[in-house]
């Protein structure tokens, strides 16, 4: 494959923004080399200014689990922007989409929206401060809440990817009110009730990390921290900016059966475009200004271009029972993963939960941070250039999660399949 217009334009990128990009991952710095410019994207594939065509397995981060450019999802966009692309003033599809979001999540009675899943986060952490009246906080290594200065403290993502789990400019005195425990580790959540007693305000967890690869909460590790929280009195908040709405109606919560007290939403919900969103138990939300004491705001919140959007791929996802689609391609994807795998003689660990997976490229079970730390990221940095080289796009980093789309076929994951044989080969 060429790369010409790709190097020339990341030439110039480096010139006038930091690192050439715009969110850190995308620099390729975890992988080496150079990243590509998308130019345009559609159904499973995104395609580059040199004119390669990859099957995407990053669906921009998630949100895009119709696949790119859904024609539904595009003329709700359209039309959106013919009455008008901003107001800053209440519009009727915000509460459609808020009224849509409550109906499919039942720990949700009310609904702010954000612009981004950081903005929801930041706020869901504020609000819980305010409403127990409390300033510490628990989060988990790994797990990625955002770059808000509370919770990127040993966070994932990113932040993992560039050897950097803790950022520069973060206050000391700050970072000391959030205490980060390893994920899956029941005792240190019990410890850290128990030395913190009355002081705890939160514990803020994706319940299906996906940050540092996809991990998997310990069967009724979930369940106790929902019981200690409960009993100290302190807020449980599920950052579902990954899993909402992708892994079922109701998200993580509705699969394992579990309900926060406050839960944070993002990528799907608005279609690909900008958009975030808090919801909880509306004692808490009423908390929120211009009810209570809690401060927040935005003036792209409600966004009628990112509503109508989000609106558009929820009436699908509902209308079209596009889950089964995604778990049978994830059952698909899973198997063919295995078996080249066993056939390969390699013992790496291969996760999933739905349209999530990741590959990890160790042998031992990754239950936490730490686990994931164990792959050999020399293999998998031959094997991500491989599979680009070969026409599949994978994060760019092996602490990811990948996606499927509702646009990816049986035989994508086929052609997926044959490449990734002669990939961990490479």
């Amino acid at each position: 494959m060429s790369h010409t217009r790709s190097h020339e334009l990341f030439a110039e990128a480096l010139r006038y923004m930091p690192g050439g990009v715009n969110s850190p991952v995308r620099a390729f710095r975890a992988v080496g080399g150079e990243p590509f410019f998308a130019q345009k994207a559609y159904g499973a594939r995104v395609e580059d200014i040199d004119g390669n065509a990859y099957i995407d397995y990053v669906c921009t981060w998630g949100p895009s689990i119709l696949g790119h450019a859904h024609p539904e999802v595009i003329a709700a966009i359209k039309a959106a922007a013919d009455r008008g692309t901003s107001f800053g003033i209440p519009n009727p599809l915000e509460v459609e989409l808020a009224r849509k979001i409550c109906e499919w999540v039942p720990s949700v009675q009310k609904v702010r929206m954000t612009n981004s899943g950081t903005e929801a986060t930041m706020t869901a952490v504020r609000l819980a401060r305010g409403f127990t009246r409390r300033d510490k906080i628990i989060k988990f290594e790994g797990c990625y809440h955002g770059h808000v200065d509370s919770l990127l403290v040993k966070a994932g993502s990113g932040a993992l990817t560039l050897g950097q789990p803790d950022s520069a400019g973060i206050p000391a005195a700050l970072a000391a009110l959030t205490l980060a425990l390893p994920f899956n580790d029941v005792e240190a959540l019990r410890l850290a009730f128990e030395h913190n007693k009355g002081e705890i305000a939160a514990v803020i967890v994706e319940p299906i990390p996906a940050n540092a690869g996809l991990i998997l909460p310990a069967p009724g590790y979930l369940e106790t921290m929902r019981e200690l929280c409960t009993a100290h009195g302190a807020l449980l908040i599920f950052d579902e900016v990954m899993t909402g709405f992708r892994l079922g109606k109701g998200g993580a919560q509705e699969l394992l059966g579990i309900r926060s007290d406050l839960s944070c939403f993002g990528k799907v919900i608005g279609g690909g475009l900008p958009v975030g969103a808090l919801g909880g138990r509306a004692e808490i939300m009423d908390y929120l200004a211009p009810l209570g004491p809690v401060y927040q705001a935005g003036t792209l919140s409600g966004n009628p271009l990112a509503m109508a959007a989000g609106l558009a791929q929820l009436k699908v996802l509902e209308e079209q029972d596009i889950f089964s689609k995604l778990e049978k391609l994830g059952a698909q994807l899973e198997a063919e993963t295995r078996s080249t795998l066993k056939a390969a003689g390699l013992d790496y660990v291969f996760y999933r939960v739905g349209s999530m997976f990741c590959l990890f490229f160790t042998g031992q079970s990754v239950r936490n941070l730490d686990d994931a730390k164990t792959s050999d990221l020399k293999h998998f940095t031959r094997f991500f250039h491989a599979m680009l080289d070969r026409g599949i796009y994978l994060a760019p980093s092996q602490f990811e999660t990948g996606f499927i789309s509702a646009a990816h076929t049986e035989q994508d994951l086929e052609q997926t399949a044959r490449v990734l044989r002669e990939s961990l080969q490479a």
